[in-house]
């Protein structure tokens, strides 16, 4: 049974930081890229950042949005996927979810059950 699931989201004023983690279980996790989504409320679910295997030089990518601010980060023998955010922004208050897709095989999917994360005063 694959499970991803989130933790170190809440409130937070702007300015602040919060690192969010995902802990996988039941996927070969090396073999994952490994993304952060959000959903802001009436708003379509965006990806905010990427990182690609290890052995694919685990690349990152971000949303222009999050550039700068934001890093995710991995650590494979911890089965664990980090979203460091710094400066946060009102406008970066969403539910951010963990989504980890197999390299090869595009029918693994799999997704966190999300995190709140609130900015504001």
């Amino acid at each position: 049974q694959v499970q991803l699931v989130e933790s170190g989201g809440g409130l937070v004023q702007p300015g602040g930081s919060l690192r969010l983690s995902c802990v996988a279980s039941g996927i070969i996790f090396r073999r994952y890229t490994m993304s952060w989504y959000r959903q802001a409320a009436g708003k379509q679910r965006e990806l905010v950042a990427t990182i690609t295997r290890f052995d694919s030089g685990g690349r990152t990518n971000y949303v222009d949005s999050v550039t700068g601010r934001f890093t995710i980060s991995r650590d494979d023998p911890k089965n664990t996927v980090n979203l460091q955010m710094n400066s946060l922004k009102p406008e970066d208050t969403a539910v951010y979810y963990c989504n980890a897709q197999h390299s090869l095989l595009r029918g693994s999917n799999y997704w966190g059950q999300g995190t709140e994360v609130t900015v504001s005063s």
